[in-house]
């Protein structure tokens, strides 16, 4: 009972005190803190007391495309909590290889008249993927947010990490260590996080006079197999730093460079992108780019119960900051 209770307070933001009262159905607790209270159980996995088992929390789906990239469940715990926080409950869809689509989940999500829906990461992100589901939701007038990509034709509000900025950073990490050959690891070409670090790459590399050759750029599937063999074909063109679109792609680079019996940060220096959780524990602790996952997924929630409470809200796209994280992974050229 105490560690519900410590749980729940935590997860709420409350006192245990407080906690305790709502479960006890004592007054003194606002209606606001005790429905928050309530989806914190829900969330947690916990029974609610019989006394106040009854309508739940206003449903929200969080829809991710995978949770085997760390970052993925780090975000949905910031959207649980301040989803809880609100009295609202998330309803977690994640995709799998030849299990439930997006498009069945958009479904699914509409039945079970859900007050909005959060996306991170998905098919709005790829310019030839079929975006009708979107649609539908933007026709029904579904509070929608989406992350790091917006629709061209749905003024959807999304928050977004600055590719542009991410890959600066990292970029010119490399060349103050004397990287002269850098090489870009990608998404898939139509995937337009990938299309803004490429557009970026190219760019700082005609800043310092140079074009980015086609043969250092490589575009494959965001996993450490397509990490590992997009870093082959960047080391064939001879590149001595690798910017990575995800810490996942990144730690397929490492495993890529050292299977070719080259040293990291040594003989190649490796940035990710995302800061994902343990990205401190790896051999060796990844240099990469954080997103602020934290503000991001409170904007997105801010976003959502504003447009669920009917209010107007900023249809742009909002850009945050990210930060370059140097660790082990990256390093002063040493000649090969």
């Amino acid at each position: 009972m105490t560690r519900r209770l410590a749980q729940v307070a935590k997860k709420v933001g409350v006192s245990e005190a407080t906690v305790s009262r709502v479960l006890n159905g004592k007054p003194g607790v606002s209606e606001g803190t005790r429905q928050a209270v309530l989806t914190a159980l829900d969330v947690l996995g916990y029974e609610r007391p019989t006394q106040l088992r009854g309508e739940r929390g206003k449903l929200i789906g969080l829809v991710l495309p995978e949770l085997s990239n760390p970052i993925f469940p780090a975000f949905a715990e910031v959207v649980g909590g301040a989803l809880a926080q609100r009295g609202l409950t998330p309803v977690l869809c994640t995709q799998t290889p030849g299990g439930i689509q997006e498009t069945d989940y958009v479904d699914l999500l509409l039945q079970q008249q859900v007050s909005g829906v959060v996306f991170a990461g998905g098919l709005y992100a790829q310019d030839d993927a079929p975006h009708d589901h979107y649609r539908l939701l933007h026709d029904r007038n579904l509070p929608v947010v989406l992350v790091n990509a917006p629709i061209a034709g749905l003024d959807f509000p999304c928050v977004s990490t600055d590719d542009a900025v991410a890959v600066e950073q990292a970029w010119r990490h490399l060349t103050s260590l004397g990287h002269e050959r850098i090489g870009l690891a990608l998404g898939p070409s139509d995937h337009m996080p990938s299309r803004r670090k490429l557009a970026a790459g190219q760019a700082v590399a005609r800043a310092a006079g140079a074009e980015l050759p086609e043969e250092r750029v490589v575009r494959g599937m965001y996993s450490m197999e397509g990490g590992h063999a997009a870093a082959s074909r960047l080391l064939d063109a001879g590149v001595t730093g690798i910017v990575c679109a995800s810490d996942i792609i990144a730690l397929g680079a490492i495993r890529a460079a050292r299977r070719r019996g080259l040293r990291v940060p040594e003989d190649v220096s490796v940035v990710g992108y995302d800061d994902s959780p343990l990205m401190t524990v790896t051999d060796p602790p990844l240099s990469t780019v954080r997103q602020p996952i934290d503000a991001m997924g409170r904007a997105a929630i801010q976003l959502l119960t504003a447009q669920i409470d009917g209010k107007e809200v900023v249809r742009d796209e909002i850009m945050f900051e990210p930060e370059l994280v140097v660790r082990g992974s990256t390093g002063p050229l040493i000649s090969r």
